[in-house]
This record gives structure tokens, sequence and C-alpha cells, in this order.
């Protein structure tokens, strides 16, 4: 069944209330009916009980002794509701009755049965009441007592009538009530689906209004304008990244064209060609290095990169990753001070580490002055591994350092043309530390160095 948000609240809620409403008006009719009933036996228990000392038992015969006087008093009296009553012995047999039965006679069950039970005479309905008569311990017979109950069967159908109908009317009422009052709770919702509707990714600044009663919609407006501005800053940064990157790729293009073009406009030397080849396979290398770390970024923007389960020591990544930069320390002469502990363990996520070790080392040994030192301390502290890596360079201008994370910012760039960078570096260093939950904490003084400490 296909309905409307509206309509299959209002239904939900009228098959609710129906069965609530059903058990509610059963309880109501079986109750009146069990009330009404009880007042008819209660009746008919003291009609039965008063004509029961009016009885006279001889031998085996059972017989009103004041038959004449009862007789006398009913055609004096007009009765409303008559009380029948018929006596019968112990054998069954009808001994004496009412005078206002007539012709009719009472329903007698079974010896065994004494108590209340529904019959008719002449086609109408009454209430018997069978009671046993008793001389000396011993069942002479029994009498019977009956009560017409036309007056509370017909209250008690025109109750379950009335109680059908109502039941009906009341559904449908409560159906249109309620399907109103969803619409009007709904309301909000529509709202926000309307501004979501006019929301484009060329008209990211419109935003949902939020509703006076903080509610499920209010939060779900809240959530939504978070949603809008993740995706507004999102796109922001996808245009800038992709607007750095263009130009970051296009200045080695533009020299790498520029070069080839000049090379053959006329016939060159063979030093001259090889000097601008491996000036090309220079800039070559640059474009190739920066589209790797462009792709890697773009990796762990997408959350794409493997979950890092494997748990290795930090002083073996962190001799790997000097052993690769073995040449360039070694032609800047620096000095390495590796300080940890051989008794402690030191584990940490093995695939992220490597990437932030790796940039954070490259920096560091770019950035130093030739003949000075890198610190490398690894510790354990409060149960977490902390690893300070510390050089003695150009370091970073103070007002620089909340840029520093920033795709392709490079801090005092002009100054320092002959170190070969893109700016890329600390960008994969903090999607890194993010992925695992790792904090990175930068000090820098211009023209002293750089301290960087990481705890996994």
């Amino acid at each position: 069944m296909s309905l409307s948000f509206k309509n299959r609240v209002a239904f939900h809620f009228m098959i609710a209330t129906s069965i609530i409403m059903a058990i509610a008006f059963v309880a109501i009719y079986f109750v009146v009916n069990e009330s009404v009933f009880r007042n008819l036996d209660s009746d008919l228990s003291f009609e039965a009980q008063k004509h029961t000392n009016e009885i006279k038992i001889n031998e085996d015969s059972i017989k009103f002794n004041n038959k004449a006087e009862w007789e006398e008093r009913e055609h004096r009296e007009v009765q409303v509701n008559p009380v029948f009553v018929q006596l019968i012995d112990k054998k069954g047999r009808i001994t004496e009755k009412s005078p206002n039965l007539k012709q009719d006679f009472l329903t007698f069950k079974n010896a065994e049965f004494g108590g209340h039970f529904n019959s008719q005479i002449s086609q109408r309905a009454i209430r018997q009441l069978q009671l046993p008569i008793e001389q000396d311990g011993k069942i002479k017979g029994y009498i019977i007592a009956a009560i017409s109950s036309e007056s509370a069967i017909s209250t008690l159908f025109k109750l379950r009538n009335v109680l059908i109908v109502s039941y009906f009317l009341t559904l449908l009422g409560l159906y249109f009530i309620s399907r109103y009052l969803s619409g009007q709770s709904i309301s909000p919702v529509k709202q926000v689906t309307e501004t979501i509707t006019r929301i484009t990714k060329s008209n990211l600044k419109e935003r949902v209004d939020l509703p006076q009663n903080k509610d499920e919609i209010y939060v779900l407006a809240t959530s939504f304008n978070s949603l809008l501005d993740r995706i507004e800053n999102t796109l922001e940064r996808e245009k800038q990244f992709t607007s750095d990157a263009s130009h970051e790729l296009r200045t080695p293009l533009a020299s790498l064209r520029g070069t080839l073009e000049v090379l053959i406009r006329k016939p060159r030397s063979q030093e001259e060609y090889v000097d601008k080849i491996k000036f090309s396979l220079t800039e070559i290398n640059k474009m190739a290095s920066t589209l790797e770390q462009l792709l890697l970024l773009a990796r762990l923007e997408s959350n794409s990169t493997p979950k890092d389960k494997i748990m290795v020591a930090l002083p073996r990544i962190l001799d790997k990753t000097l052993e690769r930069f073995k040449s360039q320390i070694r032609d800047k002469n620096l000095k390495i001070n590796f300080l940890f502990s051989p008794s402690k363990k030191l584990m940490v996520p093995q695939y992220y580490t490597e990437l932030i070790i790796e940039n954070l080392l490259s920096n560091a040994i770019k950035y130093s002055n030739e003949n000075s030192e890198i610190n490398i301390n690894i510790d354990e502290l409060d149960f977490k591994v902390q690893c300070t890596i510390q050089d003695y360079g150009c370091g970073i201008k103070q007002e620089d350092l909340a840029n520093v994370y920033d795709s392709f910012f490079r801090s005092d760039a002009l100054n320092h043309k002959q170190i070969v960078g893109n700016g890329l570096g600390l960008s994969i260093v903090k999607k890194c530390a993010d992925a695992i939950n790792t904090n990175i904490n930068i000090e820098s003084v211009l023209g002293k160095g750089t301290t960087v400490t990481i705890t996994f």
C-alpha cells in the first residue's frame, strides 16, 4: 500500500487507537452485561427466598400454604415485572405454580443443577433461578423462580449497537483529525525539503531555517546545515586544491616546454644537449613527485587507504627511512643523534607512521643547515609513544605555523628557492595523523630550527 508519510502516520495512529478502543468497548459491554444480570439475579434470589418461606411440605407433596391469598393479590395489583414461581417434586413433577403462569410452565434442569440461567416462556426471554427445597437434610423438591429479562436484553442490545456505531464513527473522525495533525507536525519537514530542493552546487550558501522547538526536526535541520557546511568547505578546498595543483604542474611544464623549444631552434653541442636533457629530467621528476603526492592525498581524503592493523617498532621505521635518505644526509654532512631505549617496545601502526616519518625527516634534512645536527628522540609517555624530530635549519615564521598543513603552502619560499619542494608533505602528515588519532605539534624559531613532536 503506497501512502504518503502524512497518511501513513494517520493510518498507523488509527490502527493503534482502534485496537485500544475495541478492547475498551468490549470491556464496557461485558461489565454492563455483568452488572445488569447481577441485579436481575439479586432480585430473583430475593423473590425465590421469600416464596420459599411460603411453602409447606407434607411427605412428598410440596404446596403453597397461601395460594388463595396470592391469587387474590394478583387480581388487586398491577404487576409491571411479575415474578413466576413453580414447585417441582424430587421426581421432577410440577406440584404447584404461581397463578400468573396460567398454562405455561418453567424449564426444569437436572436434579444436580442449582443456579441462574436464561430461558423462555411464551417466546419471551426470562431469567430463572432453580433452588432445592430441603427438609431434615433431604431434598424434597425444587423451587423455580423466574423474572422477565426482556428489558435487560433490550438495553444491552441498544448498548451494543451504540458502541458499534460510535466505534466506526470515532475511527472515521479520528483518521481525519490525526491526518490534519500529522500534516501540521511534518510541515517543518516540508520546509526542509523545499530548502534542500533549492540548494544546488552553485547555491550552497542557503541554510535550513531552524524551528523554535528544539525537537527532532530541530536536530534534523541542524544536522543538515552542518552537512552543508562540510560540503561547502570541501568544495572550497577542492577548488583551491585544483587551482594550486594546476599551478604547480603548469610551472614545470612551461619550463620544460621552453627548454625544449630553445633546444630545437638551432644545432647545439653535445654538452648543451646533455645539460638541457638533465634539466628536463629534473622537471619531470618534480612533476612525478607532485603527482604521486597528489594521488596519495586523494586516497587519504577518500579513506581508500588500507586499515593500519600491522604494528611495528618505531625505531625500525626510523632506521629504514634514514637509510633511504643516506645520500642527502652525507651530501649536507649532517649528524643524526638517535636516542631511544631498546628495552621498550615502542609499537606504532606501520602504514601511516611510515608516511609521517618519511615526510618529516625529508623536511628536516632539506631545511637543515650544512654541517648541523638532527636529533631524534623516542620514549613512552603515559602509555603512548612519543617521537621528537629536531633540526637546526632555517625555521618557520610564527605567523606561518597556522598554515603549514595547507596544501602547496611553503613558508618564505622565495628566500630558499634552492630547496626543492611543493608544500604537500605536511598536508600528507596531517591526514595520516588524523587517520590513526595521532597528535602532531610543531614548534619553530625562524633562523634557528624546527621541532616536531608526534604522539602515537
